[in-house]
């Protein structure tokens, strides 16, 4: 083993420099691709009739973590001021204990949000399947996703790359904990998204069409 790298050692250092090289350039490539549709300020966020909203983590309680509630403030911001008609609440419910989309949900009509504005995806289980079957399942064709900074670049992309006309507005209201951790795991999922989006994925579920233009408390 030891004779193995020491006969193919220059080749093996070609090969891991041209994987960090692959890492760094797609990251990069992502980034910039997506820059041009992230917005900051409220007044600039062009109007659209969805809001996406992906999930994140609820406590046992149902209560939102502090990075999701963010995100339902930011959505509720952009419907009161007319840039949006109805929110998509797509996250994880993959077990009957565990449950984002119903309390972001409950989040949402607490801030008094009507039920109908509603359509709720409880297979979102990673950014890739909502923005698939956001528009595969709820017929969307302009969206804003509203999530965090880190999270912007690669929900984007992947709703661009597959014709969405998407943008983004940036929810991040708090120096989130273990934001170093976030931004890390962040760039290896760019990794798995461009593949994704490369191979044509297809979610774990699809299913009968849910048009948002409809009543969304008939769906839930």
């Amino acid at each position: 083993m030891l004779n193995f790298f020491r006969n193919y050692s220059k080749y093996i250092l070609i090969l891991l420099g041209l994987l960090i090289a692959a890492f760094i350039g797609i990251n990069i490539f992502i980034q910039q691709f997506s820059k041009p549709f992230i917005y900051k300020d409220l007044k600039d966020v062009p109007q659209k009739f969805t809001v996406l909203v992906p999930g994140a983590f609820v406590e046992k309680d149902g209560t939102p973590s502090e990075i999701l509630s963010d995100r339902l403030e930011k959505a509720v911001e952009l419907y009161l001021d007319g840039k949006v008609y109805r929110f998509l609440l797509s996250g994880d419910h993959g077990t009957k204990g565990y449950d984002e989309v119903d309390n972001m949900k409950n989040y949402l009509t607490a801030k008094g949000v009507p039920p109908e504005d509603i359509f709720l995806d409880h297979a979102g289980f990673d950014t890739y399947s909502s923005i698939v079957r956001a528009q595969k399942i709820f017929k969307v064709d302009g969206v804003i996703i509203v999530t965090q900074q880190f999270h912007l670049s690669r929900a984007l992309y992947i709703a661009r790359a597959k014709h969405l006309d998407a943008y983004g507005y940036i929810a991040d209201k708090h120096t989130y904990t273990a934001i170093r951790h976030l931004q890390i795991r962040e760039k290896i999922a760019c990794i798995k998204a461009f593949f994704e989006v490369y191979i044509n994925r297809k979610p774990k579920f699809l299913g009968d069409e849910i048009p948002i233009t409809g009543d969304g408390s008939s769906r839930q």
